[in-house]
């Protein structure tokens, strides 16, 4: 028996939920489709199908057996086009999952870019702060901020976002501006942020003598939305720790004010993860590629703010949303 044929099939019965469409769609005799989930069933040792008269249906053994079945013909059908003609360019669905605000801010803005390049790529972008399961949930690849934890992924290094100190007028006119770092933690209020992984307040860090120092600073809100985090800033809630990219457009309108510039937050390194067996994909290494050349184009992605100019980064004509990347650096 062609175990992987096999594969093919049973997975074509449950996608049909029926024999009969199955061998239809599959171009097979009835006989044949019934005779290999048969087979498959008696190699395996386990019934993977229910049938009735006008259905079927999984059985536990048989969701587990599908979901490997749906793993192994992914690997199987990304390292086959990874040996196809080089030239031939990179196509298919590509499943990715990035943070609200790079979804909305960075990538977007530019995505008739990527799609001019790679015209059979086929985007499916999930944006959220959630930490997705790559393999359990089928996503391709993803961007996220921090060190990689996870050793089943390799991780590329795309850029390093830089964090201001900022609060609104509204703000400092209730409760002055702080001068030192134990004046932020005894006299002030933040906004914060928590993790919609954990549930925990993220708390606020400086640099200092080289060593990542983290300070407590009070607060009655808190969000785990990084526009929602904005908003609150801007309506004087508290002071935020807020990407320089975010920041940026309300502090050139005068909106936030930047509070203790002698002292700065660490850096956030940003990578694109992937699983270990994706390395070979045409498609994950154009889009892992085309995502670092956007991010290397900007100082205020790479993580050198100091070379930041207007009109230093070249991110094409602006849209006409407001916030977006493309306004910060006009």
């Amino acid at each position: 028996m062609d175990r992987f044929q096999a594969m093919q099939v049973f997975m074509a019965v449950v996608d049909a939920n029926s024999f009969s469409r199955a061998a239809d769609n599959l171009n097979l005799p009835r006989a044949t489709v019934t005779n290999t989930i048969q087979n498959l069933e008696n190699l395996l040792k386990v019934r993977l199908l229910n049938r009735t008269t006008r259905s079927v249906g999984l059985t536990p053994d048989g969701a587990a057996y599908y979901e490997r079945c749906a793993r192994v013909l992914a690997e199987l059908e990304e390292m086959e086009a990874a040996f196809r003609d080089v030239s031939q360019r990179p196509q298919g669905r590509l499943r990715i999952d990035v943070p609200s605000t790079i979804g909305r801010q960075i990538l977007i803005p530019r995505l008739g870019d990527f799609r001019q390049r790679y015209p059979d790529i086929e985007l499916v972008i999930g944006m959220g702060d959630r930490l997705v399961d790559l393999v359990q949930e089928a996503v391709d690849c993803v961007i996220r901020g921090g060190e990689l934890i996870d050793s089943t992924l390799v991780a590329r290094r795309i850029g390093n976002l830089s964090f201001i100190t900022c609060a609104a007028p509204s703000y400092l006119e209730r409760y002055g501006e702080p001068k030192t770092l134990e004046d932020l933690q005894n006299n002030h209020q933040a906004v914060h942020y928590f993790s919609s992984r954990t549930g925990r307040i993220i708390n606020w860090d400086y640099m200092i003598d080289g060593e990542k120092t983290e300070v407590k600073v009070k607060g009655s809100v808190s969000v785990n939305d990084a526009e929602g985090y904005m908003a609150l800033a801007l309506q004087g809630f508290g002071m935020v720790q807020a990407a320089r990219f975010m920041a940026l457009p309300h502090l050139e309108k005068g909106e936030l004010v930047e509070i203790l510039p002698q002292w700065k937050p660490a850096m956030l390194p940003i990578s694109v993860l992937y699983p270990q067996n994706r390395h070979l994909s045409a498609k994950v290494r154009a889009f892992t590629d085309w995502a670092a050349e956007l991010f290397s184009q900007c100082p205020l992605l790479n993580g050198a703010d100091e070379k930041y100019t207007p009109g230093s980064c070249s991110f094409g004509a602006r849209p006409a949303e407001a916030n977006s990347v493309c306004d910060i650096i006009e």
